[in-house]
Parts: C-alpha cells; sequence; structure tokens
C-alpha cells in the first residue's frame, strides 16, 4: 500500500510525522513524506523519501496574502488563531498544482496530514482517497480551522464545498488527562520524539553535579529581525545563566553561534531532545507543542511562556494539571521567570504529576499499532 505523509514548513512538524510514517514503513508499505522544500532535509535525515510541495518558504505565506499585498500578524487571539489558518491555507493553494501531479503520478492509497496540512485534505479530494489527520502536538485547532476555510474558497469551491471535509480517522497523540473536555473520539496514539539527531557528546546522556536547565525556542527560531522568538530566545538565556545551574540552550546551530557570542561557555546548538530531556531538572521554553511534548514524554517539569494564542491554552491544562507552570503575555518579566523556575525546582509536586503524565504518554498505543487502522481506510 502506498501512504503519503504530508508535513507543513517546520522541522517540528516533520518530526511529528516521522514515528507513524515510519512504522508503516517498517510495515512494509511504500511511505513518501512532503513538505516545503527546505524541510525536505529533516525528511531524509528521518530515514523517509522526501517530495518538496513548494519552494516557496514559510515566511512568504505568512507575510504576503495571495496577491502579494503585505499581512501582519492581529494582536487579538481570535483573530490571530484566524490568521494562522489562512497563512497556512496560502501554503496549502500554492501547493496544491505540484502536489495534485506527483499524487495522480504515484497515486497514494491514504494520505496522512498533520494538524494544520491543509494540502492534504485538497488533494484527497481530487485523487478520491481517504484522508487521516494526525495531530501535531496538544494544540487546539478548532479556532484555526474557519481561517483555512475562509481562504480556501476558491479550491473547496471546485467540490461544491464551503468548508474542508473532516477526516476520514483522526489520529491524536494528546494526552488523555490533557484534553479538552467534550473532545470527540479519535485514534489514540503515542507521542514518540522523532527530532533529529547528530553525534553525542557525553554530556548529553550524563548529568553534571549541578542542577541543569534547558531553555529553547524550538526549531523554527532564526536570526532574523522580524523573529521575535531570536529575541525571546536570547533574553530567556541571558537571565538564567546568571544562576547556579547549568545551563543548555537548544537552538539551530546559525542561531546558536549568536546565543554563545552573547554568553561565552554556554552550551547551545541543536541537540537531541529526546535524549538530552530525561536528564535535565527543568526545560524553559515557548510552549511549542512538541517541546512540550517532548518534556512530558520525559517526566520533566516544564516553565512555559507561550509566544503565539494558539499555544496558551494547552500550556494553561499543562499548567492546571501539576505539571508546569504557565507565565501568559505580560507575566514572563525576569523576576516572574527566575521565582517560577525556583518554585519548579524546589517543590517536588511539579516533576511527579510530570512523571504521571509521561506513564500515561507510555500507555497509549504505539505508532505500529495504528498502521493497521490506515490499512482498514484503504
Amino acid at each position: 500500500m502506498k501512504m503519503l505523509f504530508v508535513a507543513a514548513g517546520s522541522p517540528a512538524t516533520v518530526f511529528a510525522l516521522a514515528p507513524l510514517a515510519t512504522a508503516a514503513r517498517n510495515a512494509g508499505h511504500q511511505v513518501v513524506m512532503a513538505a516545503n522544500d527546505d524541510m525536505v532535509p529533516y525528511i531524509t535525515a528521518s530515514g523517509l523519501p522526501g517530495v518538496a510541495t513548494t519552494d516557496l518558504p514559510i515566511r512568504h505565506f505568512i507575510t504576503t496574502d495571495r496577491a502579494g499585498n503585505p499581512e501582519s500578524i492581529p494582536s487579538d487571539p481570535l483573530e490571530q488563531a484566524l490568521f494562522t489558518g489562512r497563512w497556512f491555507a496560502r501554503m496549502a493553494a500554492s501547493s496544491l498544482p505540484r502536489m495534485r501531479e506527483f499524487g495522480l503520478a504515484w497515486r497514494p492509497d491514504v494520505i496522512v496530514g498533520g494538524t494544520m496540512s491543509y494540502v492534504a485534505p485538497l488533494l484527497a479530494l481530487h485523487l478520491g482517497v481517504p484522508h487521516v489527520r494526525q495531530a501535531w502536538d496538544a494544540i487546539e485547532a478548532d479556532g484555526i480551522h474557519p481561517g483555512a476555510d475562509a481562504e480556501l474558497r476558491p479550491e473547496l469551491g471546485e467540490f461544491g464545498l464551503d468548508r474542508l471535509p473532516d477526516p476520514d480517522l483522526f489520529v491524536d497523540i494528546c494526552p488523555p488527562s490533557l484534553r479538552p473536555a467534550g473532545t470527540a473520539g479519535a485514534q489514540a496514539m503515542r507521542y514518540i520524539p522523532a527530532n533529529a539527531q547528530r553525534r553525542l557528546e557525553s554530556w548529553m546522556f550524563e548529568r553534571g553535579e549541578r542542577r541543569r536547565i534547558l531553555v529553547t525556542s524550538g526549531s523554527r527560531v532564526a536570526r532574523e529581525s522580524y523573529d521575535k522568538n531570536f529575541d525571546f530566545l536570547r533574553g530567556l538565556a541571558k537571565d538564567v545563566a546568571s544562576w547556579d545551574v547549568e545551563l543548555i540552550v537548544a537552538a539551530p546551530d546559525q542561531v546558536a553561534d549568536a546565543v554563545r557570542e552573547d554568553l561565552p561557555g554556554v552550551r547551545a546548538g541543536w541537540v537531541p531532545l529526546d535524549l538530552v530531556a530525561p536528564t535535565c531538572d527543568l526545560l524553559v521554553h515557548h510552549a511549542g507543542g512538541v517541546s512540550t511534548l517532548t518534556g512530558l514524554n520525559a517526566g520533566v517539569p516544564q516553565l512555559l511562556i507561550p509566544k503565539g494564542a494558539v499555544l496558551e491554552k494547552p500550556a494553561r491544562r499543562v499548567a492546571d494539571f501539576g505539571a508546569a507552570i504557565t507565565l501568559l503575555p505580560g507575566e514572563d518579566s525576569a523576576d516572574a521567570v527566575a521565582d517560577s523556575c525556583q518554585e519548579l525546582l524546589s517543590k517536588g509536586g511539579y516533576g511527579e504529576r510530570a512523571r504521571e503524565l509521561a506513564r500515561e504518554i507510555a500507555g497509549m498505543p504505539s505508532p505500529a499499532s495504528v498502521v493497521a487502522a490506515l490499512g482498514r481506510l484503504a
């Protein structure tokens, strides 16, 4: 059977789909994963064949509309969610011609797309095959999808639709204890960290004498002036570096160079988070879905500082469960960060709740067991 997996514009979306795609390949199915051209190296590094959906970078779809007019991210949380749906949809519309050409040539039996991989259901409509949506993380996308529906009116109109069809199967990797009340039924699947690897050094798997804090702003952070995540990462690293702890800054290597310029001697760079996270006493980050789930999988307390309205609800749920502290915009002063870190490090209850979630994740169905459900669809 042929299975096409469709990621999107960041490494995290590739990492989220890689475990199920790999399990399908290991079960003997033909598997291809598609994503923006600059994401194809992350696909192939995962041991999967990769095809480019579009040559345009993700920034193009965030900053300009289809007509080339400039766009800006709204400050209102509801509008920000709709905006997110629109720019992901613009990326889907740009990708559709190339993906339709590929699909007609390769003829997949089933298409698996990520949470906002909107080209996946569009392509499934064109090819007449089942569409599976696999959650990238624990983010609630209900407020995002209507923005995509509005942006994709021309593409949906070809099929007499005014909204994207529901997937034939939804695969959810969110631990049951963190799912919103009233969530519809889904095929549960265990979250497996699948970040890019590198040559190991002993400090990555050996703990030192001091408490270890890892700071990150995700895999998509860049040094460009428009990227607020870079400023967030650098400022956060400076705050933590003055404490009596071992600091690790997980970031793409080109960003890590700038961090080391500010903080000589700090370990900064692309690290295998799945291996390093269990050695940490605390993770401090932007509340990105993959970073959060990797921390929960490792059973490590977290300080979550959401950078984006769509990240706030899931971050609150982790805090409400007792496995993290969440600081919302306006609450994340240097003093508040320091006080929160001290509380997370000194009170054992946060670690106990984080380890409880880790056990819950470990008990969820494996990607290998979910492959059979994909086969039944086709």
